[in-house]
Parts: C-alpha cells; structure tokens; sequence
C-alpha cells in the first residue's frame, strides 16, 4: 500500500470531519456490536469445553410421560451408578454422581449461608478436570470428613490464612477438614460450586438405597469406541430389571437416555439446579449482530460513494495524468480498508468501555483473554473483507468518471446508482424497524406477563428454605410464633413455592376403573389456601376443625377435576389415592380457582393439594403495610428457633420475576441493539440528505428566485429522501408479524398482535428519519439564494 494513500486518506478525512467522523463511527459501531455478541457466541458454545474426556462423558437422563408430554429429568437415584457399571462393564469406564445442595458453614463460631454446596464421589477429581492447586486429585475426597474449596470460598472463610487442615462445621453437625484447594469453578461450566463435600456423609440416610428417590445426578464416562446408542439399547431391560415392580406400582413408565456433557447447558429447560442456555437467543444475537453489521456497512458503501462531487476533480487530474482504472480501483478499495482499519480501532476501545456494562446486563463474565484467539482472527478477517467489500463499488463507481466531466464538475451520477443507493437505504431501514417492532412486542409481552393475574398472591410475601436442622425441628414453634403476631396474615409450610419445585404423582381415583391418573402435587399443611390467597370454587379449604384433614383430605384445582370429567361441584367427595404414598384415601374436599403455580410460558395443569409432612419451604404472608415491621418478626422468630444461624430469605414476587430473568435480558439487549441500528441508520440518511441537497443547491436557489416558499422546498426534498423509508416500514411490517408470531409461541398465555403495535414501530421509525432528513432540507431551503447561484 503506497505512502500517498495514507496522505490523502487523512486529507480527505480533516477535509470533511463531521462526513468521515459518521463514516468511522456507523462502521465502528458495527464492528464493536459483533465483537460483543462474538465473545457472547463463544462463551455459550464454550461450556464444559475444558474437561479432558469430555467427548466421552454423558448425563444420564431420565424420561417419563407428563399427560401426553414427554419430560427428561436430570435425576435419577444414588443406586443407579454402581447398578451401570455393575450390568455394564465394556461400555462404562466410570461413573460419578454430584448432588447441588445449601449449607450452613460455621468457622470460628461464626455462620455463614453457604448456596453452592456440591456433594459428590471420591472419584469427582479424576472424573471432570476441574484444576486442583492443592490435594491429590484420587484421594481428596476418600475421607468422608474432607472438604475441598474453591479459592475464593477459602479466602471468605479463612481470609490470607492458608485453609489445609483447617475444620470447619456444615450444619452445625459435620466437622470437616479442608483438605484441597481448587481454582474458582470456570464460568463456563455447568455446574457451579464453592465446595465439595463427601457424598459417603449420607449413605446411611435411608433414601440414599431407594430407587424410586431422585435425588441427584449420575454422570458416566465411556470407554473409547462405544457410542450412546450402543449403551441406551440396553436401557429398557436395565430399568425392567431394577425398576419394574416400581413402575408397575406407580403406574409410569420411565426409560434412560444419555447426553453429552457438551450438550447439558444448551437442554431445553429442565428441573435441576445447573446452568443452562437458550440457542435460540444465541442465533437471535447472531443474526442482529449480522444485521446491524450490514446496515454499518451500506452506510460506509453510501457515504464514500456521494462523496464522488467532492472528490470529482481529483479523479479527473488523475485520470488526465494517466492513472488507469486498475491503480483508480485499488486506491479506493486501500482508502476503505484504512477506514475499516481505523473503524476497527475505535470499536475495539468502544468494546472495552462498554463490555462491564454487556457483562452486567447479560450477568456474565465475558473477557478478552477468553476469547483472544477468536479475535485476533476476526479483526484482520473484518478489514479485509468489510474493508474490501464495503470499497467495491465506490471503487468502481468513482473510477469509471469520464474525466472531462470530473474536471468540469458535471458528473452524471445516473439513475442507476440513485436506485442502488435508495435501495441500500430501504434495506438499512427495514432492519432497523423490524428490530423496533421485535422491541415493542417483547416489551409489551414481558409487562403483561408480570402483571397478569396468576390467580394467587405473590405481594409482601416471604420465603425461607428449610434447609437447616434448627428450623425444620423448630417449624412448629416459629409456625405459632408468627400466628400471633398482628404483622402477620398467614404461614404456611409446603414442598414448593409457585414457580418452584412440583413434585409429580399418579392416583387411583374413584370411578376410574384402576386407570392411573397423573398430576402435579403440592405437600402443604393446612394453610396452604389461606397463606396463597387462592380462591374457593366449590367446598371448603382444609380445616383443623376436621381431624381426618391430615390424612384423608386432598384439594384440587378446575383443571384437575375437568380432567377428570368432573364439574368443581360434582368433584367434591370423590376419592383419590397417591399410588406411592397415601395408604388410605384421600376425599377430595374442595376445589381451588386455577392458579399458575408454574411460569406463564406453561399452561395450567392438574394439581393436587395434600396435607402431608414434605415440606421444603415455608411462606409467610405479611399484612399490606406492615412490611418492614413483619420482616423484623419473622426475624426475631427466626432467631428464637435458630439461635446464630444466619437469616435469609426471599420475596414470592421476586421469585416470579426470576421466571422471565432470560426473557427480559433478552428484551433489555434487542432494545440496545435496536437503538443501535436505528442511530447507523440515521447517520447514514443524515449524510445521504446531505448529499442531495448539496446536489440540487443549485436547483433550491432557482426555485426560490422564481417564488418557491421554504415549505415547498422543504417539502419537495424530503419526499424524495423518505420513500425508501415507507417502502422499507411496508417490508418489515410483515416480517416483524411472522418473526414475533414465532417467538410468542414460547408464552402460553401472550398478547395479540394488535395493528397498533406496528402503527408505533412505523410511526417511531418514520419520525426519527423526518427528524434526520429536515436538518438539511431545511438549511438549504432558508439558504440565501445568491449564494448558491453565484458561480453561475
């Protein structure tokens, strides 16, 4: 690349700063944006990556079927593991089982919350390759009395003091010495923890040999050679083997499937306590990065090709002199690709400005150095090719001037290149308006989703785990406590908070012929209506007045009694019986209004309430306004029953909005992106405008010689330069209806895409582009006449 490139790149550039700044900016803007979704793509394709065998390395699944629909689950029962190595010998090397729990950890008499806890098999180290700083990897886990942390769990707890050998207490029962190091668990990995804990503690517990307890997760390493398939063939008569007197019992069928560890974070979404992704909003990222790169780029095509009026005379000394096309060509394609050079400069800065920002708003921990390689092929790729193909046709359009003409300043730019210009102009603004139309759609969806009715209530509403030994023998006696407390409107004790855990059961049910019925339950005490505020459609709520409610009550809701071919009124007192559990029938006593225990992506399903002692939470309602001094009660009561353990807890409509926490990044990022698109596009209709009436300056001073008003003029320019933008609102107006009509098919409960909805995009867009347009048409138009016509 010639030295005099350079010099007339940067003349050109000090020549017209605000045309080269818009230039630079709308391609560096471009650039950054698919820098940030490129470190976004490769962090989600990376999970578990890092494992040494991991291509060899499966979940085991387990599937059954949910009222016509079939489920997998991650979980499966301890027993599992020794049975599949025990039957199949070739085929597994190894197997491991981990199991996500909450502790507390006490160190120096001192509480703490601890949220990732991992119970796992001796063999967990040589298993994954999660790096040890210190401890043998085969043998840090063999004493159930080890525990191994993470380095940022051991400096919590120990501070600079080194934690080897040190002890600590895990539910004020366990001693456990720390007897390895490990580096902080990668971000892309599926399974996150600070320690690990001997699974070999909770052998004894009488669940741990029961096939029919899920409780955890049992990975499997394959010998070289063997594929899933060769493995899952055998599944059938491995679960008739070990499993069916259970399943025959239950009245289910489950079967055993195998996935890839590669192929864990991107699962459908799934009951466990791992991390996951969603591909579609991956390909979502990817295809707006693409789109606003494009607009980026016909910016740059555009805004270099109407600077040809400025640039005519030079073309015409050089052409006189005896510059070829050829040499013409590659002058401007250089030029472009010094542009695109310093473009990509710039995004890299905006990247690392903005990247904290992305990182929080997507609640990732996206670097560099992650991904370095990755961008240290990107960058050069985008010089070349943006570079090469963004100064192709300017190239080729500014070299093939008659130099006469470029010398007389009398170019004749042809309706040719009006057209492609007009037609790179619809392109830029159809993408711009259907991102808007996708950001409103999204937007109106995501609020009506948090503010629909979901049938119970979720204001001033806490939720404790029971995850400690004090509060779960000490439920009675807090229960009490808060009962007579006047901040206080219910408590209720149950296995799982709407938008929580459900377990899944099958009944026999009176008139059934001994068909197996299937439905969601809930385990609750008798408040469970009351605590919720859940409406009674037909009998009564559970009462202490009836002593037979602990045992032989059971409450459903409308979907449950229609699915049983039942009216609410008629239901009340039919029998049903928990295959598995009950060992008496339970009357169903009262029927619930349906409520959405579950998130609005899904529709309501059949639902058993039973008093029965499974509880895993506790709910406590407080009075409206009494906020504050209701918390200090459940505190205090807390601190009566759990006297040093640490008191945490959480709002029922905080948790509701976890449901849509993906949702609604999603709707946080495609309205940055849209705002995005939008701004390129303008800059680009800005210097367009610019372009047209430097054009026709002339033309403006004749007309108001002749009596032309500002308005007309006015008038007159800007109807040119906005056709493109009505042609390109009348293309995305149905792509945007198709795209979105997709995306809502994810919400069983969702909007209708009202006419108004594309009005606004239309309306949003078109202003935004008149507001561009006018700063120039305007300026012309009021421009003295004299002064445009004085070289004539």
């Amino acid at each position: 690349m010639k030295l005099n490139y350079l010099k007339i790149v940067w003349r050109n550039l000090m020549k017209s700063k605000v045309f080269s700044g818009i230039n630079i900016l709308g391609l560096a803007i471009g650039i950054a944006v698919c820098m940030m979704i490129l470190l976004f793509v490769i962090t989600e394709f990376s999970y578990d990556r890092f494992h040494r065998n991991g291509d060899h390395i499966y979940r085991v699944m387990r599937s059954f079927d949910d009222n016509g629909l079939r489920r997998s689950v991650p979980s499966v029962s301890p027993p599992y593991s020794a049975a599949l190595q025990n039957d199949y010998p070739y085929a597994i090397k190894q197997a491991t089982r981990v199991e996500m729990s909450t502790a507390v950890i006490t160190v120096d008499n001192e509480p703490f919350n601890e949220k990732k806890v991992l119970m796992a098999d001796p063999n967990f180290f040589s298993f994954f390759s999660f790096k040890l700083l210190e401890g043998n990897p085969k043998t840090v886990l063999s004493d159930p009395g080890s525990v191994v942390m993470t380095v940022s769990a051991a400096k919590k707890y120990f501070g600079n003091h080194d934690p080897i050998g040190k002890v600590v207490t895990m539910d004020q029962d366990l001693s456990l010495k720390v007897t390895g190091i490990m580096e902080d668990v990668p971000v892309n990995s599926h399974l996150d923890f600070n320690m690990i804990v001997p699974l070999a503690n909770y052998s004894n517990v009488s669940t741990f040999t029961d096939w029919t307890r899920n409780r955890l997760y049992t990975y499997v390493e394959l010998n070289d050679g063997i594929t899933e398939a060769q493995v899952e063939k055998n599944f059938p008569s491995f679960m008739e083997k070990y499993m069916g007197n259970a399943m025959e019992k239950m009245g289910m069928h489950f079967e055993l499937s195998l996935t890839p560890l590669h192929d864990i974070y991107f699962e459908p979404f799934i009951s466990d306590r791992v991390k996951h992704g969603d591909k579609n909003i991956v390909y979502i990222f990817l295809s707006v990065a693409i789109l606003i790169l494009l607009i980026a780029c016909i910016n740059f095509v555009n805004l270099s090709t109407i600077r040809a009026l400025d640039r005519s005379k030079e073309i015409g000394v050089r052409k006189a002199m005896g510059a070829m096309k050829g040499a013409l060509r590659w002058q401007f394609i250089s030029e472009s690709i010094i542009l695109t050079t310093f473009a990509c400069m710039l995004s890299i800065i905006l990247v690392f400005i903005f990247l904290p920002l992305y990182n929080n708003v997507l609640d990732q921990s996206m670097t560099f150095t992650g991904a370095f390689s990755y961008i240290l092929l990107f960058i050069p790729l985008v010089i070349l090719v943006v570079g090469f193909l963004a100064g192709l046709y300017p190239a080729f359009f500014l070299s093939s001037f008659s130099p006469i003409a470029s010398l007389k300043g009398r170019l004749n730019l042809g309706t040719k290149g009006v057209f492609i210009r007009q037609t790179m102009v619809v392109v830029q603004f159809s993408i711009s308006v259907l991102l808007i139309i996708g950001t409103i759609i999204i937007m109106y969806q995501m609020s009506y989703i948090r503010h629909k009715d979901v049938g119970y209530n979720k204001e001033q509403t806490v939720i404790l785990k029971m995850d400690n030994r004090a509060l779960i023998s000490g439920q009675s006696a807090f229960k009490s406590e808060l009962n007579g407390n006047d901040n206080i409107m219910a408590v209720s004790r149950m296995s799982g908070e709407p938008g929580g855990f459900f377990d899944g059961m099958t009944f026999d049910v009176e008139g059934k012929d001994g068909l197996l019925w299937k439905a969601s339950t809930e385990f609750s005490d008798l408040d469970y209506v009351k605590a919720l505020g859940l409406k009674i459609v037909a009998g009564r709520d559970f009462s202490a007045s009836f002593s037979t409610d602990t045992i032989s009550a059971a409450l459903i809701n409308e979907t449950a009694a229609t699915e049983l071919g039942f009216t609410p009124e008629t239901a009340v007192g039919k029998w049903i019986k928990n295959s598995l559990r009950d060992s008496v029938r339970r009357v169903i006593v009262g029927v619930v209004r349906d409520f959405n225990y579950m998130s609005l992506k899904e529709k309501v399903s059949p639902l058993v309430i039973a008093p029965v002692k499974d509880y895993r939470v506790i709910l406590v309602r407080i009075k409206p306004g009494h906020l504050e001094t209701g918390v200090a009660a459940i505190r205090e009561a807390y601190r009566r029953v759990a006297p040093g353990l640490p008191f945490e807890f959480d709002f029922l409509d905080q948790k509701f909005d976890l449901l849509y926490k993906k949702d609604l990044r999603q709707q946080t990022i495609l309205s940055i992106f849209s705002c995005l698109a939008i701004f390129i596009a303008c800059m680009g209709l800005f210097g367009l405008s610019s372009f047209v009436t430097t054009k026709r300056i002339k033309e403006i001073g004749i007309r108001k010689t002749l009596g032309s008003s500002v308005s007309g003029i006015v008038l007159l320019l800007a109807k040119d330069l906005l056709r493109p933008i009505v042609i390109a609102i009348f293309i995305a107006i149905p792509l945007g209806y198709i795209f979105m009509n997709y995306w809502l098919q994810n919400f069983a409960y969702r909007i209708s895409l009202s006419w108004w909805i594309f009005l606004i995009a239309s309306l949003f867009a078109f202003c935004i582009a008149l507001f561009t347009v006018c700063y120039h048409t305007i300026k012309a138009a009021a421009a003295n006449p004299i002064s445009s016509l004085r070289s004539e």
